[in-house]
């Protein structure tokens, strides 16, 4: 720990001094504020998504409501950070992090939610530690929340405005020291979109990542109005989105998914045309074969076999097999722009898992809901303080 700290950033100097000593009472403090899971938080002004619900009706905070919280914004602010590589122990929180400057083509965004993705769990165990910012880090890519401050050359986005993104261009490659799991965070103009007035900050908050990755996934394998895709864990959080924008976006002719037996009928509200329960049926054994399979849980093996000659695999996770291929996604502002109407249209709906959302205090427990792979959409944080 010593060594860590020796190497702290100056943006981090809190942490040095009185931070690492205060874990501990601080963490007691939050965990004797936890909220057992599927109860309502009375700050929490978004209601919770009925299981296995697509919602996509206006509740969220307003934007005055939360800007005139932050008129003055401090020098320090609450969050979630880990010094050291590991499982969900490693976290703690603080209340005196240092709010993150604002750098030329940056926004400060006051945080109202966050969502957690399988790569914040990859990045805190270490998995590619090799091109990650220095430690400590605030974990968290994506966000939803209203800009409080603008850099000297941001062009388009301005003090009240309510916007949403994935902070991190590049996922593995530098991602950001301070993520989204604080009150504050600063990031790119170009890496944010105007929040769609139709859905709430809890919405929003868990579809950048995922909505990117399912469109860039798509569009890589060349999908085109009139082609037919089987997509591997049609309920989570990627699938859902890969599901939904094949259908409306891209016009397929064809959509069977993946999930489990009480997950079914869910896949057919997001218009899944063969909904296929894994628990009873191996895909290997399908009469048909597919333009895409887009494999969102680790199955490429089986992918594989159920392409077309000529076809394409997307494969997220898991071992490759040819002629399996697998991609990081490149966050960009211009695709959550470019869905947009899709998602004030009501077309394609954000789809939160039903126990959440979690509340600020319990972080932990979320990133151990994330590592069941059992999500049904996205796993968010709110409120945060």
């Amino acid at each position: 720990m010593e060594a860590i700290l020796a190497s702290t950033p100056s943006q981090f100097k809190s942490l040095s001094s009185k931070l690492w000593p205060s874990f501990s009472l601080a963490f007691r403090e939050t965990k004797r504020k936890t909220i057992s899971y599927g109860t309502a938080t009375a700050a929490s002004p978004v209601s919770r998504i009925p299981a296995l619900s697509v919602s996509a009706s206006s509740q969220s905070t307003p934007a005055s409501a939360v800007a005139s919280e932050v008129i003055s914004v401090p020098s320090e602010m609450k969050a979630w950070v880990y010094g050291e590589y590991g499982g969900v122990d490693v976290l703690k929180f603080d209340s005196s992090v240092s709010v993150p400057e604002v750098k030329e083509d940056q926004v400060l965004i006051k945080v109202v939610a966050a969502a957690l993705n399988p790569v914040d769990a990859k990045r805190m165990l270490g998995k590619f530690k090799a091109t990650d910012s220095p430690l400590p880090t605030v974990p968290g890519y994506d966000v939803a929340g209203v800009v409080v401050k603008v850099g000297s050359q941001v062009r388009e986005l301005k003090e009240g405005d309510e916007v949403y993104g994935n902070i991190n261009e590049k996922a593995l490659e530098g991602p950001k020291q301070f993520g989204s799991l604080a009150e504050y965070t600063a990031v790119e103009e170009k890496l944010l979109a105007l929040k769609p007035k139709n859905i709430d900050f809890v919405q929003a908050a868990g579809l950048p990542l995922a909505i990117e990755t399912a469109y860039e996934g798509l569009v890589r394998t060349n999908f085109s109005a009139g082609k037919s895709i089987l997509v591997l864990n049609g309920a989570g959080g990627v699938g859902s989105l890969v599901i939904q924008i094949a259908k409306h976006v891209f016009g397929a002719s064809k959509i069977a998914a993946t999930a489990s037996t009480g997950k079914l009928e869910f896949l057919k509200s997001l218009g899944v045309d063969l909904a296929i329960d894994y628990t009873k049926e191996n895909i290997e054994d399908l009469p048909e074969k597919f333009d895409v399979v887009y494999d969102a849980i680790g199955q490429c093996d089986k992918a594989v076999k159920v392409v077309k000659e000529g076809g394409n695999v997307v494969a997220l996770t898991g071992a490759l097999t040819p002629p399996g291929f697998r991609f990081v996604v490149t966050s960009d502002g211009a695709v959550l722009k470019k869905l947009n109407p899709y998602l004030e249209s009501g077309k394609v709906k954000p789809i939160v898992d039903p126990k959440g959302p979690f509340p600020f205090s319990q972080v932990v427990e979320a990133f151990s809901y994330v590592e069941t792979s059992r999500a049904t959409g996205k796993i968010v944080i709110h409120p945060i303080p």
